[in-house]
């Protein structure tokens, strides 16, 4: 794959202060791109900007949360007024809240799930398509889990909001073709601290029962969005990419599956990449 592949396009990503969308940030821009990044928290989107900048990428940011509407136009503005257009989109921001089972579920908390993991999303893209990409083009690309293909433990509003993103995710794939191409990501167990209460005590049994031997990196995320978002995947839309290790086809056992282990007995209560680290809280995906 050439190195510039995205050489001249400008990209948006959210949820961009550390892990997933870091990494995002920094794959796009090493491929040519240049940034509009934001995240929740100030401090964390500046020094995104500035570890990208360093790199030698033209890169901005935008702090705020994605529940906030005035928040989402304001990204859109920054990124046309700096660099002139937006081709590329990466919704990555979210929250795992309210966490644990359905039944205790705040409806208020439930609500502001689906405002942040799956209304964002479908505002931002709005803002984009209006912005020009309905003219000149472009890719969106939504990060989904792996969780929308199953059930688990504690995580029943994030997966739940996760799986109508990727239903939304295909609604647009067919509604904005052929001038923008939709697609989701769905990534597995990640190293990030958003899931470090997951993974950190469980990572040599969680990996041992992977085909791929290990947990996830934010990186491996990323290369699946870099290809997604560029003229190597122009003739796909629609289609949710997984990239989980193996995890759907993880070798047959009679024994329990450490991940959901690791979720019954988790304390924490929510988390978010939109949110500044807290005790309950973390700026990073999964």
């Amino acid at each position: 794959m050439d190195t510039q592949i995205l050489d001249g396009r400008t990209a948006l990503v959210t949820g961009a202060s550390r892990g997933i969308g870091l990494a995002i940030a920094q794959a796009l821009t090493a491929a040519g791109a240049q940034v509009c990044v934001t995240a929740r928290d100030p401090d964390g989107v500046a020094a995104a900007v500035r570890e990208l900048t360093a790199a030698g990428a033209r890169a901005v940011g935008c702090a705020g949360t994605v529940a906030d509407p005035g928040h989402l136009a304001d990204c859109v503005d920054l990124a046309v007024r700096e660099f002139g257009r937006v081709d590329v989109l990466v919704n990555n921001a979210a929250t795992n809240a309210p966490f644990g089972p359905l039944m205790d579920a705040d409806p208020d908390v439930w609500r502001e799930a689906f405002t942040v993991n799956v209304e964002a999303a479908l505002r931002l893209t709005q803002l984009v398509w209006r912005a020009g990409m309905r003219e000149h083009g472009g890719a969106v690309v939504n990060i989904c889990t792996e969780g929308t293909h199953g059930v688990g433990p504690q995580v029943g509003a994030y997966g739940t909001s996760k799986t109508a993103l990727l239903r939304l995710t295909q609604q647009l794939a067919g509604e904005l073709a052929p001038a923008v191409r939709v697609n989701s990501v769905s990534p597995g167990l990640v190293r990030t601290e958003m899931a470090r209460f997951v993974w950190e005590a469980e990572e040599k049994r969680i990996a041992e029962g992977l085909p791929m031997g290990r947990i996830g990196e934010p990186e491996d995320v990323a290369r699946a969005v870099l290809w997604l978002v560029s003229d190597e995947a122009r003739w796909v839309t629609g289609t949710d990419l997984l990239v989980d290790g193996g995890t759907r086809v993880r070798a047959a056992s009679s024994g329990p599956y450490a991940v959901h282990e690791a979720l019954r007995g988790a304390k924490t209560t929510s988390l978010s990449t939109t949110n500044r680290p807290t005790p309950a809280s973390a700026d990073a995906e999964r």
